[in-house]
């Protein structure tokens, strides 16, 4: 069993910051990459960014300049730093891990449950 614990979602006024935390715990044997992705009302889910076990990123366009995506191999936790908010950035953001139960297993995906962000105009 894996579990994704994310937190740092709420309100902010455009123009604010917040940083959004995603730790996963369980049956872990290595985790390869992580990101966060996000999902806003009547549209489909969409990569927000990546990042591998060895830190190279990889960012939506709309995104680029604001966000930065971060993580901390020994606590398995990947982080997202969102500067600049804009109400388009609303949305329910989920994090994803590649994770491996065993060396001779998987890896898997495994999504979190998502924290909304609502930024205000």
């Amino acid at each position: 069993q894996v579990q994704l614990v994310e937190s740092g979602g709420g309100l902010v006024q455009a123009g604010g910051s917040l940083r959004l935390s995603c730790a996963a715990s369980g049956s872990i044997f290595s985790i390869n990459d992580m990101g966060w992705y996000r999902q806003a009302p009547g549209k489909q889910r969409e990569l927000v960014a990546t990042i591998t076990k060895g830190g190279s990123t990889n960012y939506a366009d709309s995104v680029k300049g604001r966000f930065t995506i971060s993580r901390d191999n020994a606590k398995n936790t990947v982080y997202l730093q969102m500067n600049s908010l804009k109400p388009e950035d609303t949305a329910v953001y989920c994090c994803k891990t590649a994770y491996r139960p065993a060396p001779w297993k998987g890896p898997y995906d495994y999504w979190g449950q998502g924290t909304q962000v609502t930024v205000s105009s």
